[in-house]
């Protein structure tokens, strides 16, 4: 009697099953296939690859611009938006989420191309895949077009994660040779084994060479990194306290920073007074107090009226910084009943041992002192006792009757000009957006003895990538973050990351060429099966897992 073993053992094959029932939620056996992917389905392949990295360089960007995320709020508050109404931190997770789908969808559309396997995404994946893609796309357009030099930013931050990102996407591309070399392996005909190669090729080689495009400021030796940038209060400490209110600047002065920033504007009855903003709604309860009067210019009110307002609720109701959670309980109490505060109140608070730069807001021309509010603010400042040199005066108008009356005050520009113009104008301090000047920039204006403080840097990275620039001064919301930073983030030397550089791009091509051996001799051994051997090796007992699942791939081949 012939005992018969079965030629195929239908083995059970879990991980198999999971990875086309999630991705097309084909569980049976029979819904599996080896058959070609179809057209179709290939271009959502591509939708899905080209969402991946339209959203990563999205969450990027959010995640870069954590430094601007209160200027940002600020912008969309001016624009008849509630301040509340714009949760920026909400974006970078909103996307991360995004991302964790979409990233979940290509791993598994790559497993299914790892085992040879064909791919079809079901329609929820689909749908959830084309509303990622719109929403990415619009939302992108929609900054770009209310917030367009944030983009600028992008470009800043590439001198501090270039070298870095240079080694993921190494390893990224690394991996993916597995994957190629399987795909090569099994494709018969030579001229897609060949394109198939030569665009990976392409990528790997570029990838080994974008190191020499690779320019960052950090990248020195440390005996040449200039002194620690001296730290500018940006309306007082803003993380501490409400913005502009005397509890601000003394919170400031409690942290011995170098200086503080001021804006001035001039009340009705001649008060100079502290206020940023074209109207009191966001920093006051002006819309509580005088809803009538909401949108009008801080300077038509009286200063009598102005004490009436509250400066601290906001701070706490809207935490702008999110830090309200931290402050004590008397800070806390304090803040809450902080109100408009005054220029001369202010430079008593600072007077002994800090700088002040000094920016004003322009009048309307109906109001009652247009023509003689720098002379006024000029008296206030003078009668305060604090030192002309610790004055950085910053607006360009009546810059000829300041220098008259005090001239020991250190005329700054916010105007990006040549150095021979300025030193023209007697201008010895530049204060400008960090995203306007270039390492070049910083390095001629030093070279004609121009201090530069830029504006606003709250990131201990970007503080640093300045550092490393040779900057001399930044404004900042978190100067108390900024003070404990005793070193760049990373400082290198060229010869050490030429060595890392190298030493990675010989490890990426050693591991390459080793998959592409290994993957042809592994797949190329299965091919040579050939119907005689299946029939011989069915007709003998044998317990191996690995006959058994040989037998399943060639009668599915």
């Amino acid at each position: 009697m012939v005992k018969h073993q079965p030629l195929q053992y239908y083995e059970p094959q879990l991980c198999l099953s999971c990875l086309t029932g999630i991705y097309g939620c084909r569980w049976k056996r029979y819904q599996r296939s080896h058959d070609d992917t179809t057209k179709w389905e290939r271009l959502w392949f591509l939708i899905l690859t080209s969402s991946f990295f339209l959203t990563l360089v999205w969450f990027y960007f959010w995640w870069e611009v954590h430094n601007d995320y209160n200027e940002i709020n600020w912008s969309f508050s001016t624009k008849h938006f509630p301040a509340t109404s714009v949760q920026t931190w909400s974006f970078p997770w909103l996307i991360l989420t995004q991302m964790q789908d979409l990233t979940f969808d290509l791993i598994l559309a790559l497993c299914h191309i790892a085992v040879g396997q064909q791919m079809n995404l079901h329609w929820l994946h689909k749908i959830g895949l084309v509303t990622t893609l719109i929403t990415t796309v619009v939302t992108m357009s929609s900054i770009a077009q209310l917030w367009d030099d944030e983009w600028e930013m992008v470009f800043i931050s590439l001198q501090a994660t270039a070298p870095f990102l240079h080694i993921g996407a190494l390893a990224a591309v690394t991996a993916l040779s597995w994957l190629i070399a399987g795909q090569f392996a099994r494709t018969e005909k030579a001229t897609s084994q060949m394109l198939m190669v030569t665009a990976y090729l392409a990528v790997v080689v570029a990838l080994y060479l974008v190191p020499l495009t690779i320019s960052s400021p950090c990248i020195m030796e440390k005996k040449a990194l200039g002194p620690k940038p001296t730290i500018i209060g940006h309306r007082g400490a803003p993380m501490l306290a409400p913005e502009n209110t005397l509890m601000s600047f003394q919170k400031a002065v409690e942290q011995k920073m170098y200086g503080v920033q001021a804006d001035v504007v001039l009340s009705y009855d001649g008060i100079p007074f502290l206020m940023h903003d074209k109207t009191l709604r966001r920093t006051t309860n002006v819309e509580e107090v005088f809803p009538e009067r909401a949108y009008e210019h801080p300077s038509m009110f009286n200063w009598t009226d102005l004490e009436k307002l509250n400066a601290g609720e906001w701070f706490l109701q809207n935490d702008p910084f999110w830090t309200a959670g931290s402050l004590s309980r008397s800070d806390y109490l304090e803040a809450a009943n902080q109100s408009v505060c005054k220029l001369a109140d202010m430079l008593e608070v600072i007077k002994d041992n800090t700088s002040l730069i000094l920016n004003f807001q322009d009048l309307p021309p109906a109001h009652p002192y247009y023509s003689t509010y720098i002379n006024i603010t000029l008296e206030t400042i003078l009668a305060s006792g604090i030192r002309q040199q610790a004055v950085m005066w910053l607006p360009d108008m009546e810059r000829q009757l300041v220098r008259e009356i005090a001239p020991g005050f250190q005329q700054t520009s916010g105007l990006k000009l040549d150095a021979e113009h300025l030193k023209e104008k007697g201008i010895v301090k530049l204060n400008l957006r960090y995203t306007k000047v270039t390492n070049e920039d910083v390095r001629d204006y030093t070279m004609a003895n121009l201090s530069v403080n830029l504006y606003t840097v709250n990131e201990p990275w970007l503080y640093s990538i300045l550092w490393c620039a040779g900057v001399q001064s930044v404004t900042s919301d978190s100067s108390h973050i900024l003070l404990k930073v005793p070193f760049p983030i990373w400082l290198m030397p060229p010869d050490e990351y030429h060595l890392i550089w190298i030493t990675s791009d010989l490890i990426s091509f050693i591991v390459i060429v080793g998959v592409f051996i290994f993957q042809k001799w592994r797949l190329g051994s299965i091919r040579t099966y050939n119907p005689e051997q299946i029939m011989l090796s069915a007709a003998v007992r044998r317990s191996s897992r690995d006959v058994k699942i040989m037998k399943e791939k060639l009668i599915f081949s």
